[in-house]
Parts: structure tokens; sequence; C-alpha cells
């Protein structure tokens, strides 16, 4: 596997790979886990070659978020990747991505808005503009992002439809079914910030969200199915639930039925210190539709 951390040498690495075939891209901010990994291999059985991102972006976390205790472990990341048969990491550091003088930005209206985009602001303009040049910077065949954080993958999508994005077209980006622990808790990075007691608590979460998934599919009305599974968290020792809504797969707009369409049920709700989110599919298949 070969590391790069300077755009030239990424540029001269990725001609090489793509002469030999069609490149896919995993985007990541590294502190890997089996999620990931689960990216990379099904990367693997779409792409000649694969190339995974490492970095921490800045611009995606507010003031008061977790960035300098964000775990980074480059070197365990780079040995995981390795044994999966990556060709090329691309770790750039905060002064490679954003120059001196640095001054642009990216807004998804619609699917950025409400959900985490309400309590988060510029968090989606953050993972915006950082993927962009990422497929800027790539110029992958396809890119694979994790459907755990579904309105990322919305978000996304919507932007490389609207800005003619090419490499990847916005159908050549792939969501991938979220990997779960045994006790149906989504792995996720921040995962490791929670203790002994708040771990074992935290797999309340999927199993609320399947029990409200299975009334809201057997006819009961919304609003007190989610108001429910909200205070079913707060007793189980969450802290707060941010949101719990029921909502349109593809453009998440709020659903107060369940129509025909493939919806979507979305939660994020603290725990400790830590924020956990989660999203699975209600009334059909769990797959993108966007």
């Amino acid at each position: 596997m070969q590391t790069v951390t300077t755009l030239e040498s990424l540029r001269q690495a990725v001609e090489s790979l793509q002469r030999d075939g069609r490149v896919a891209l995993v985007p990541t901010m590294g502190a890997l886990h089996e999620g990931h990994l689960t990216l990379v291999r099904e990367a693997k059985s779409r792409a000649d070659a694969v190339a995974v991102s490492i970095f921490v972006n800045p611009t995606q976390f507010g003031p008061n978020e977790d960035l300098d205790a964000y775990p980074r472990q480059l070197e365990a990341d780079s040995q995981a990747l390795e044994a999966e048969g990556v060709a090329l990491l691309w770790a750039p550091g905060v002064e490679v991505m954003y120059p001196q003088g640095f001054a642009s930005s990216i807004r998804v209206s619609g699917v950025s808005e409400g959900l985490c985009g309400g309590s988060r602001p510029g968090h989606f303009d953050g993972v915006a503009t950082v993927v962009c040049k990422l497929f800027n910077q790539v110029q992958p065949d396809i890119a694979l992002f994790g459907e755990k954080d579904w309105q990322q993958l919305a978000v996304i999508r919507r932007m490389a439809r609207d800005l003619d994005l090419t490499a990847p077209y916005a159908d050549a980006i792939i969501g991938v079914p979220t990997v779960r622990e045994q006790d149906g808790l989504a792995m996720s990075s921040r995962n490791a910030y929670l203790s002994a007691p708040d771990r074992a608590a935290a797999a309340v979460l999927p199993q609320e969200m399947r029990r409200a998934i299975a009334a809201i599919e057997s006819g009961s009305a919304v609003a007190p199915t989610l108001a429910a599974l909200a205070a079913h968290l707060l007793q189980a020792g969450f802290a707060s639930v941010d949101y719990a809504v029921l909502a349109d797969a593809a453009s998440l707009e709020p659903l107060d039925t369940l129509g025909s369409e493939p919806a979507r049920l979305l939660v994020a709700a603290r725990i400790g210190t830590t924020r956990l989110i989660d999203n699975m599919g209600v009334g059909g298949p769990e797959i993108w539709s966007g």
C-alpha cells in the first residue's frame, strides 16, 4: 500500500492506478472499525483498486464538539488497510486540505436542513466541502459511504448531482448497509467514548427503534409511537433525544403517516457525553432510493 500526504504525490499515484482500471474511494476520518473495513471490502468487489482517505475534517465540527478528542490512530489504521489490500492511503494534513487563505464552502439546501443539520449548524457545509475536494483530488470512478450516516449520504449525492460531478457522478456514490455490534448497536468510532454502563444502555437504541418500526408498520400512529421511543430511551439512561423522525428515504421530508414510498426512521440521542445516531428502513428494503 502506498501512503501519500501531498497533492502532487497523490495525483501521480492515482494516475498510475487509473491506468490499470477502475478506482474506488472510501473517505474516512480514521479510527477504523469493522464498518469501515466492510466499505473497503465492498469497494474491492466493485473496482480494480481501492483508495482510502483519512482526514479528521475540522470544518464539520462545531465549536463545542469533539474535534480535539476525536480518536486518531493512523499507524493502526494503516496496518488494517494494508491487510485488506488497499492500494492507496491519502492522509493529508489540515494545511494541505485547507491552505492559507482558504475561503470556499459548499452548502446543500434541503436535505442538509433538520435532523443533524438542525442540531449541528454548519456540519454538512463542512462535509460537502471536504467530500467535493476529495472527489476532485482522487477522481474516483465510485465512492462508498456507510448508510449509518443516512443524511450525509443524501447530502453528498445531492451535491454531486447539483454540481455535475463526474468523478464520481451521483449514481456512483454507493451506500453500504450499517454494520452493527452483536447487540445491535451501530458501529461508530465514537462508541469508544462510552463508559461500560453507558455502552450497555446504548443497546436500547436499536431495540427501541425496531420496536417503533414494527408498531408503525402495523398501523400505529407515527407521532405517539415516536414519543414513546424517546421516552423509553430516557428511561434507559439516555440524557436527551435530539430527534426521532420518520422521513421519506430520499428527500428526508418528515412523514406523519407511512405511505407506499420507502421511509426511514432516524434517531439521534445522547448518552453520557456521547451523541449516537442511527437509522433503519421502514416499510421497505433498506436501500438507497435517491
